[in-house]
């Protein structure tokens, strides 16, 4: 009598497709693409590209300590509400006069308002209220956010 052998057929090699793993890279690389062009990085410039600079650009009139005045005003708002240019706080009719004066020489002043973690929403609409009544038209809220 004759044994029977099984066998088993030759066990295939599987391939590993990467074409799926291309397809899922592509649309990451489409969708960080896209949503890059929404992220404004130039929110507070800090040197005037030469590109952007008129040709016959004068420098800034310089302010009273004799440093060139920046281009775009920063208004940090505290804890407490109170707003500060510079590290000085000012009320609102200081903040008022310091920004009709600033609009004077320059009414597209760019205001770029900073509130702190801690500064309550009240504080920021008053000094948004503060700021468009001194006749400001370029204003932005810029907000830092929280370390993870």
């Amino acid at each position: 009598m004759a044994a029977f052998a099984l066998r088993r057929p030759a066990r295939r090699h599987t391939l590993i497709s990467v074409i799926s793993l291309i397809d899922v890279l592509m649309i990451l690389l489409f969708f960080f693409m896209i949503t890059s062009t929404y992220l404004n990085l130039d929110m507070v410039p800090a040197l005037q590209k030469a590109e952007d600079a008129p040709e016959d650009a004068t420098p800034p009139p310089a302010n009273p300590q004799g440093v060139g005045a920046p281009t775009t005003l920063l208004i940090r708002i505290g804890a407490d509400g109170n707003a500060s240019v510079r590290g000085q706080s000012l009320d609102m009719p200081a903040l008022t006069t310091l920004l009709q004066d600033r609009l004077a020489s320059d009414p597209l002043t760019p205001v770029v308002l900073f509130p702190s973690g801690g500064a309550q929403l009240q504080a920021l609409i008053t000094v948004m209220d503060t700021v468009t009544k001194a006749g400001a038209v370029r204003v932005k809220v810029i907000r830092l956010g929280a370390a993870k």
